[in-house]
């Protein structure tokens, strides 16, 4: 007889292994049987989390999925991100929704009813370490769990909208420590930034409360993700947009 996923106990054990800046190994988890589980237990690691921003990418098989961004912290407001052992960084660009793209049962929403529903775009960090040593490569439903390695946000300057369609090869560089992480052009997994947010869009199983007017996502990576060894100052300059922030020791 299998034993019953306890969706509130691995939420429990993933926030311990944060708070202490551990990993453990995949096989030494409860797995989720599915989505439905893996969100239950996601619910219960974000619980009190309250900041209407998200992360949203796609699982191995294609479906997609989200995860709220926390910490959130704003640039102009002097972010600033704790750092842990194994972190790593994205550069990103964010979009805010404008008005509500509800679930719909008919017509699919195309590109460009995503983007009429955008009323900015940002450029923005993520930062990740996951309480799961493989991240998401043996067990994309733990990883989903484990708010998909999220670790913070922060959000920089307003882009022009138009960059939603032509960030692929826009110039980017980073520097971290003083030392240069990235430099070349912007790419995108998907080559498209808004291809997961459509994807979601599209999702007839998303919670009916999702991607509601106000609500900011952030599109996937530009640079990659790439290892933080040490704390210190990240420095991205994407075109001519610029954002600053420190990742300090926790």
């Amino acid at each position: 007889m299998t034993e019953t996923f306890d969706p509130r106990g691995l939420a429990a054990r993933l926030h311990s292994l944060r708070q202490a800046g551990r990993q453990e190994e995949t096989g030494t988890f409860a797995l989720p049987a599915d989505l439905h589980q893996a969100m239950e237990a996601q619910n219960f690691l974000a619980d009190g989390i309250s900041s209407n921003a998200w992360k949203v990418t796609v699982s191995p098989e294609g479906q997609a999925v989200t995860a709220p961004l926390y910490p959130y912290a704003e640039a102009a407001s002097g972010a600033s991100i704790p750092w842990y052992p194994g972190m790593k960084f994205e550069t990103e660009i964010a979009v805010r929704l404008g008005k509500d793209l509800p679930i719909r049962t008919g017509t699919a929403y195309s590109r460009a009813d995503v983007v009429e529903a955008i009323s900015a775009a940002y450029l923005g960090a993520e930062l990740l370490v996951s309480a799961v040593r493989e991240s998401g490569s043996v067990s994309f439903l733990l990883f989903t769990s484990d708010r998909l390695g999220n670790s913070g946000y922060v959000l920089g300057p307003k882009l022009d909208k138009s960059l939603v369609d032509t960030a692929g090869g826009t110039p980017l560089k980073v520097t971290h420590a003083g030392r240069t992480i990235y430099d070349g052009p912007a790419q995108h997994p998907k080559g498209d930034v808004l291809t997961w947010l459509v994807d979601y869009a599209n999702d007839g199983l998303r919670p009916g409360t999702s991607l509601k007017a106000g609500a900011l996502i952030t599109t996937g990576t530009l640079s990659g993700a790439i290892e933080l060894p040490e704390p210190g100052e990240i420095d991205i300059l994407f075109g001519d947009a610029r954002l600053s922030f420190p990742v300090s020791k926790a």
